[in-house]
């Protein structure tokens, strides 16, 4: 090694070795700030229950204490909320942070393909602060171009921008021709993609294309089981991967510790995913009574995001042909589906495809599930305890409990009565962080 580069080396290690004792120093000179929010009721995201008065404590960036006859300590900060309801981060399982559609289809994609990666990512940040006032404290992205969710997720752990805790996916996996992949471009024009960017033929080349993923941080894996309404060249309801292909990536996947979610409108490649041990279902729009039933057996979570068959079908006028024929299929089908989800007591985790619709508008899935035959409260734990379930995080966020990351949000009034009142929070705090 060069002199030089043994200075480079040594100044490095010495600063590295600094770091540890000046941070055990500015934690000795600064104690955790400690906050006590008080509100008319809480809801712990646990048992299902409202419970009146509402309080907690948080120390820094976890709680420490919730329920009325928590101890205020001396000297902290208290923040009365008033006739509200204290609840966990509300979770989004399915978002797309680096997309946005405006109901204009054929402006957002001519826009969105002049943009650069660096330039897509400022939109993507402004997404995600759009999120995190609505009251989303965590988000999984399922799919994002050119590594962007994971540059976003990186920025935002390192306190460079705002924005929700990301599980992030980098590109969405999936077949030649299929959902996941490209526009039908002239292949002499457009370059054809490959496993480093999702598309694969094939169990071995799905495989590595798990492997990319996870090589560049994707925290779970994205798979397009079957066709899709955004996209022009595929069926809606084929199934995309063969048992083979869907084999290869669950087992990948799940070696390396990563979940599988698996977009599926189609019964057929719902059912193939379920009995290759997918983890979840997103949208589900045509499944049957027995994929359901499947999906319950082995435990299966469906993300039905409702909000992108309600959006998609009110501004199928503003897309090209073949996806508005698409999108107008969805919106009976997928109601049906979503009922006898419920009847037949599938796990659900709260998703509402956000990019397909405008973001900070992720709330009004609560109320559209409600409308369909939910309960409140059960949609309330879509979007906490059994989001947090599938996403892996029950030990970090999802309820209101000690020594849990202090993601709260406050709404006004009782949920409960007024589902309404989640998509105009009063409150917002992440990791301890007040954003609203």
């Amino acid at each position: 090694m060069s002199r030089a580069r043994l200075a480079v080396a040594a100044a490095c290690l010495s600063f590295a070795a600094l770091v540890p004792l000046n941070a055990a120093n500015a934690a000795e000179a600064s104690p955790p700030a400690v906050i006590v929010l008080k509100a008319a009721h809480l809801f712990d995201g646990k048992s299902g229950q409202l419970v009146s008065p509402g309080l907690i404590v948080v120390e820094g960036d976890k709680i420490k204490a919730v329920g009325a006859n928590a101890t205020v300590p001396a000297g902290a900060k208290v923040i009365d909320l008033g006739d509200a309801t204290l609840l966990p981060g509300f979770i989004d399982a399915h978002v797309h942070l680096t997309d946005e559609d405006s109901g204009n289809s054929y402006r957002d994609f001519y826009e969105g393909m002049l943009r650069l990666p660096a330039e897509q990512s400022f939109y993507a940040e402004r997404n995600a602060h759009k999120t995190l006032a609505a009251g989303f404290t965590t988000v999984r992205n399922v799919g994002a171009n050119d590594w962007v969710d994971i540059a976003l997720r990186n920025a935002i752990n390192a306190g460079l921008v705002q924005g929700p805790r990301i599980i992030a996916a980098a590109h969405a996996i999936g077949s030649v021709g299929g959902h996941c992949d490209q526009s039908p471009f002239p292949p002499d024009r457009v370059k054809p993609l490959t496993p480093v960017e999702g598309i694969c033929s094939g169990p071995e080349q799905c495989r590595e294309a798990v492997r990319d993923q996870m090589k560049w941080g994707a925290d779970v894996i994205k798979i397009c089981a079957s066709g899709g309404v955004f996209s022009e060249s595929d069926p809606l309801k084929v199934a995309q991967l063969t048992p083979d292909e869907l084999h290869a990536i669950m087992s990948e996947a799940h070696t390396w510790g990563r979940k599988v979610a698996a977009h599926s409108h189609g019964d057929e490649a719902a059912r193939l995913a379920v009995e290759a041990g997918v983890d979840s279902i997103e949208h589900g729009s045509f499944l049957s009574v027995e994929t359901l039933k499947l999906m319950k057996q082995k435990g299966t979570y469906l993300v039905p995001t409702r909000m992108a068959a309600w959006w998609s079908n009110a501004h199928a006028d503003g897309y090209p042909p073949v996806i508005a024929a698409k999108a107008r299929q969805l919106l009976t089908a997928h109601a049906e589906m979503f009922r006898n989800a419920l009847k037949v007591g599938v796990p659900i985790a709260f998703g509402t495809d956000s990019g397909v619709s405008p973001h900070g508008m992720n709330a009004h899935e609560f109320a559209l599930m409600v409308e369909l035959g939910m309960t409140p409260s059960a949609a309330l734990l879509s979007g906490t305890r059994e989001a947090a379930h599938l996403l892996g995080l029950d030990a970090v966020t999802g309820s209101l409990e000690a020594g849990k990351s202090a993601d709260i949000v406050a709404v006004p009034g009782n949920p409960l009565e007024t589902i309404a009142a989640t998509e105009h929070p009063s409150f917002v705090m992440a990791r301890g962080a007040i954003y609203h």
